[in-house]
């Protein structure tokens, strides 16, 4: 058994309280949903600002009625501290999702994702401090890592941010190191790179590309690529995300606490080699695509022209073992994004549509 195998073992014969803030977002509710399968009790905290309601409606049904009986919500906002006080009462571990992503929206909007990202993380550790929360592991960003060339990226080596998103997300890893040395606190940061997977929303203008393309390449919309499409990202599996946090917020070995850890799967993906991926995937039910192609254009201020992960050090600290490549992933929830995204779509295809959808990075 490798280490998640055990950790996930344990688990089931030893429950404990989580709060999982942003659970009715992506990476959340996906977070929720493999808790309440091993047995555990979770507490939610979310404003539906950007997750949905639709999103825990999908977890009690894939889980049995017992486990969604161990689950708790809260709806409020981390830029409240009293909300945030409120959620942590008797909670083992915090797993902390909840942000406003997007680096366009951040540059468009400074002031709301400072106040989300660096306030609203600032409420959560106090709050955390104050229950005595055992540990916090807090999503991080492939975005500190600015304009640093060097790949793969590794965790001490940053350059300079390239988006107030990025100021924020470094922000957060400055805060939980100052916390840990001052309140001897255990803080554990994962810098997430291009996550995907099931619930991932493809609507609104900072909407992540996998699902916003999968959608427009079946209702037959222009897809636009930022640039040449030689851009490449280290595209994250929400399987390997849920492993990574479930590790961070177990591990005994007290080098592993208080660290800042990537979480991808060491790999680069160029937009152009995606697009290809999801067109040989989507065509057997939507011949449409055989001979569709990209539109590209102007490459987009804020965002790096290369990503990618060296992973090795969750792998030494940590037992992370990814299970699932950029393909897998795919493979594993196309169904879903298919049949969500556009339910009642095929065989009733409209017409070809003038709006073009554009990648969107951390």
């Amino acid at each position: 058994m490798n280490r998640y195998d055990i950790v996930r073992e344990q688990l089931k014969q030893n429950p404990r309280t989580w709060l999982v803030t942003g659970v009715a977002g992506f990476i959340g509710s996906n977070l929720l949903e493999s808790l309440l399968t091993l047995g555990q009790r979770v507490v939610g905290l979310d404003n539906f600002s950007t997750g949905k309601r639709a999103n825990l409606d999908e977890v009690s049904r894939v889980v049995t009625p017992r486990q969604w009986a161990a689950f708790t919500f809260h709806e409020g906002d981390i830029r409240e501290l009293a909300a945030c006080r409120a959620a942590c009462q008797g909670v083992d571990y915090i797993l902390h999702e909840a942000a406003l992503g997007s680096v366009p929206r951040s540059i468009e909007d400074p002031i709301s994702s400072n106040e989300s990202n660096v306030g609203g993380f600032l409420n959560m550790l106090v709050a955390a401090r104050d229950a005595k929360v055992r540990r916090m592991v807090y999503a991080a960003s492939s975005s500190t890592y600015g304009d640093h060339p060097g790949l793969p990226k590794r965790e001490e080596l940053i350059g300079r941010p390239l988006s107030p998103y990025a100021v924020t997300k470094y922000v957060n890893e400055l805060y939980a190191d100052v916390f840990a040395r001052t309140y001897a606190m255990e803080l554990v940061g994962l810098r997430y790179f291009n996550v995907f997977g099931p619930r991932q929303d493809p609507e609104g203008a900072y909407a992540a590309v996998i699902p916003r393309w999968i959608r427009s390449m079946i209702i037959d919309e222009t897809v636009y690529i930022n640039g040449s499409g030689e851009t490449s990202r280290d595209f994250c599996f929400v399987e390997n995300v849920i492993q990574m946090n479930l590790l961070a917020a177990t591990a005994d070995e007290p080098q592993a606490v208080n660290q800042v850890y990537n979480t991808a799967v060491n790999a680069r993906t160029t937009l152009n080699e995606l697009y290809d991926m999801l067109r040989q995937r989507l065509v057997p039910r939507f011949p449409h695509l055989a001979h569709r192609t990209p539109l590209h254009r102007d490459f987009r201020a804020g965002d790096v022209l290369h990503s990618q992960a060296d992973i090795s050090k969750a792998a030494r600290l940590l037992g992370y073992q990814p299970t699932h490549t950029i393909q897998s992933g795919l493979d594993a929830s196309l169904s879903w994004y298919v049949d969500n995204l556009c339910p009642t779509v095929e065989g009733n295809l409209p017409a070809a549509g003038s709006r073009g959808l554009e990648p969107v990075g951390n």
